[in-house]
Order: structure tokens, then C-alpha cells, then sequence
């Protein structure tokens, strides 16, 4: 018997509260932005960055202040979302060119619901696999796509065409250099469109925004990648034109799934439809932007390719009317593989043998829940750098071979004092975890700087 057939043996034979839903196949609506920063929203704490609808949306259910993305940037984080894999174990563990896919083996987290006779739909960012890799949203599970498949494609916030299931969809008003077609906006309609027709079976819909990512070549060109149709909200403040469209992108977020909990109201389907609501990875220095302009990383350190708290911690919203409690902050560790067997069990169905991630329905109900088992994450990005949460301990190693900082969040949530030389026997633990949490990866292998 291996290492993670014991740990799932030992975690189900764990007394958990069971909570018996399935008889009411509730709907499942997980909205994803890209790059959003724990301080970003006005919930986390921010003060000059307007998210009413956010905001609103914690008020009416729970906030997690211990939330964490699956990796630090946005391909390994969605495959763990999709998985219920940590980077130690899934297929895709960076973002590489050529794009790397989830193998056809994985069960998928709309496959898992489709067969429970969900309707699956994602519009927005794929970034999980391109034609050529076979892994593309419609057989990883979901029955409607519009959007982006390759993530550098989705840079492009006005692009010339973007994906409709497996076909090529022109937006010709974007050709020859026009600007009228903002692809953000056309995500917002599809799912719009969607809510709004009736249908006999469930829902999950995957709603993935590409806001606030920047659109890296335009910022070679101009300086400013934050792409945004209008940024009058914010006209008269005094800030550099790249903040301004910054804080505009949010905002135009914010107001479109204004209009999400809106349409779900109309349509009657507001109080059998879950929301989940967070970012992939922390905040990004790109595209002429300056994280430190709206202290959107919070009380963190780091931002996005880092393995450090602000790199990791984002915000993460639900709300279940009538089943979540509101304004609830939770202070519960949670983090992306841990939605799999979440839905899994918000529908009534056994999630697939040998998954990272455990159900956190018990705190969504206001239950009592065990303590998480120890986080890992690793990334490949000119690097290979380590990391592991093991109940207050944050363990960090940056590159092979290099000594393993140690942090007490608890005390010390900046990750500001290591204290490794104090905790020998706590770094060896964890030392013991980063060998012990993986498998050895051929698209990924080990590389130090």
C-alpha cells in the first residue's frame, strides 16, 4: 500500500458530519478571475477599488480567509480545480509552451457532474490544453464552451476570434485593429444566455474571466496592458492612466456578476444555486501595474510566481441562500482540489479514489470539520520551488537543494521571520512532506536555478 492509498483509507475512515443534499441537486455556479489579489476586494479590505456585487455576495454568505489557489499562476491552479489534484500530483504542473493537457485518466469535476446529469458549461479562459492536446473543454466533460482554449491567446482582450466548442468563432469586429468586441463582455452574455433558458437538469456553470490579467504584448507597445472599454468611474482620480483601467477591469467584473446574481433572481434560480467565487493565483506585475499601488497582496508577502502567502491566498467567496449562513468569515483551510470532492458530495456522488482534496461542505454548513491535512504546492517556472502548509507552519524552499524557511502564520502572516533554526524538528517534517507529497513528472521534471 503507497503513501496516498493510506491517507485516503485514514481520511475516510475519519468521522465527518454527513450531509445529505443530493436529493436536491442544487445548481453550481463557480465564478473564476485571473490574477485578483486577496486585497482587491472591498470584503478583503479594499478601499479605493469598488466591488459592490462582491461584496454583497460575501455579506450574504461566507467569506474564507484561509482560501488557497492551486498554484501560482493560472494553468496548474485551474487543473487542481478541476482535479482535485495538488501540483505534486496532477499532469499540469506550469504553464509550458507547447501547452500541457489533462490526460484523458483524470476525472474532470464537469465530467464527475455530467454523469450525474448536470449540464456543464465554461465560458471564458480554458488554458488547460489547445487542439492538439486533445484536452479541450468538450471531452474534459463540459457540454458548451465559448472562450479562449490557449492561455496566451486570452492576453487578448479584444481578440479576432475566440473558441465555440470546438469550432472557430470570428469576431470580425475586432479585425484590422477595431476595438468593439470586449471578450469579458461576451462571456457575461453566454452565461446570461444560459441562466436564462430553461432546462429540466442542473447546472454547472464555470464562469473564468480573464480580468485583471494584463495583456503582456500591448504593454511592449504602449506600456499599459490593463485593457478596459471605459475607466470613467475613476476619471477623476489622480492616478497613473495603467491604475485607473486597473481598478476599471475589477469594477466592470464586479458590475457583470452584479447582473449574474441578478438574472438568477428573475429566473428563479437564486436559492437552489451555489455560487462559489476566487482568483487563480495572487496579484501580477505586469502589464505596467503596480501591485503595491492598491496594497492588493493585503497583509501578504509575495504576488503571482510566488510560493509565498500573497502568491497563494486569494479570496473565495459562497453564498447558498437559505444553507450558507451569512456574512460568515471563515477562518477554515481550504484550496482548489478541495472543490472536486465538494461538489461531489454537494450532488450525492463518490469522488474518484486517490484525490489530494477533501469536501469542505461541513464548513459550509456550519459544521465542524477536521483540520486540513498538510497543503503542497511546487512550481516549474524557471525553477523548482516547494512549498507546504502544515497546520500553522508554512514551510518555503525556493530551489533544490537550498535550506527550507519556515514561517508561523499564526504570528506571522507576512511571512516576515524565519524561524527554521528555532524549529529543526518542524523543518524536517516538513522537509520529509516536500519528498513524500510528489511524483516525479515528465513535462515537469526538477530544474534548479
Amino acid at each position: 500500500m503507497n503513501r496516498r492509498q493510506f491517507l485516503n483509507m485514514t481520511t475516510a475512515a475519519m468521522i465527518i458530519p454527513r450531509i445529505d443534499l443530493a436529493a436536491e441537486k442544487p445548481n453550481i455556479l463557480f465564478i473564476l478571475a485571473d490574477d485578483l489579489a486577496y486585497g482587491d476586494l472591498g470584503c478583503y479590505g479594499q478601499r479605493q477599488i469598488l466591488t459592490p456585487n462582491l461584496d454583497r455576495l460575501a455579506a450574504d454568505g461566507m467569506r474564507f480567509t484561509q482560501a488557497y489557489a492551486g498554484s501560482t499562476v493560472c494553468a496548474p491552479s485551474r487543473c487542481s480545480l478541476m482535479t482535485g489534484l495538488h501540483t505534486g500530483h496532477a499532469t499540469v504542473r506550469g504553464n509550458k509552451k507547447p501547452e500541457v493537457g489533462i490526460r484523458s485518466s483524470e476525472t474532470t469535476v464537469a465530467a464527475l457532474l455530467k454523469q450525474a446529469g448536470y449540464e456543464t458549461a465554461i465560458f471564458g479562459k480554458w488554458g488547460l490544453g489547445g487542439p492538439a492536446t486533445g484536452s479541450v473543454p468538450n471531452t474534459r466533460g463540459f457540454d458548451h464552451f465559448f472562450g479562449y482554449l490557449d492561455q496566451l491567446h486570452a492576453h487578448n482582450y479584444y481578440p479576432e476570434h475566440l473558441w465555440e466548442n470546438q469550432n472557430e468563432f470570428f469576431l470580425t469586429e475586432n479585425w484590422f485593429d477595431q476595438r468593439k468586441q470586449y471578450a469579458p463582455d461576451l462571456f457575461t452574455r453566454r452565461a446570461l444566455d444560459f441562466l436564462e433558458r430553461l432546462r429540466q437538469n442542473p447546472f454547472f456553470l464555470y464562469l473564468t474571466y480573464t480580468i485583471p490579467h494584463a495583456d503582456n504584448e500591448l504593454a511592449r507597445l504602449k506600456g499599459n496592458g490593463m485593457e478596459v472599454p471605459d475607466s470613467s468611474a475613476y476619471a477623476n482620480r489622480g492616478w497613473p492612466e495603467v491604475e485607473r483601467d486597473f481598478a476599471a477591469m475589477i469594477s466592470r467584473m464586479d458590475g457583470d456578476i452584479g447582473k449574474i446574481l441578478d438574472q438568477l433572481k428573475r429566473s428563479g434560480q437564486d436559492r437552489n444555486t451555489i455560487i462559489f467565487f476566487a482568483s487563480d493565483n495572487g496579484p501580477h506585475k505586469e502589464g505596467g501595474h503596480d501591485p503595491d499601488f492598491f496594497q492588493s497582496r493585503g497583509p501578504l508577502r509575495g504576488i503571482k510566481r510566488d510560493l509565498y502567502e500573497g502568491g497563494i491566498r486569494v479570496p473565495f467567496l459562497a453564498r447558498w441562500p437559505g444553507r450558507i449562513s451569512a456574512g460568515v468569515a471563515s477562518d477554515q483551510v481550504i484550496a482548489f482540489w478541495d472543490f472536486l470532492p465538494t461538489a461531489a458530495e454537494l450532488v450525492g456522488v463518490q469522488s474518484p479514489l486517490g484525490l489530494d482534496g477533501a469536501s469542505f461542505l461541513p464548513t459550509l454548513m456550519g459544521k465542524m470539520q477536521p483540520a486540513h491535512t498538510p497543503l503542497y504546492w511546487e512550481f516549474h517556472e524557471g525553477r523548482f520551488a516547494q512549498a507546504i502548509r502544515m497546520g500553522d507552519w508554512k514551510g518555503v524552499r525556493l530551489n533544490p537543494g537550498q535550506p527550507i524557511e519556515l514561517y508561523n502564520l499564526k504570528t506571522d502572516i507576512g511571512e516576515r521571520n524565519n524561524i527554521a533554526s528555532q524549529q529543526p524538528e518542524v523543518v524536517q517534517k516538513i522537509d520529509s512532506l516536500m519528498k513524500s507529497s510528489r511524483t516525479d513528472s515528465v513535462e515537469f521534471p526538477i530544474k534548479a536555478r
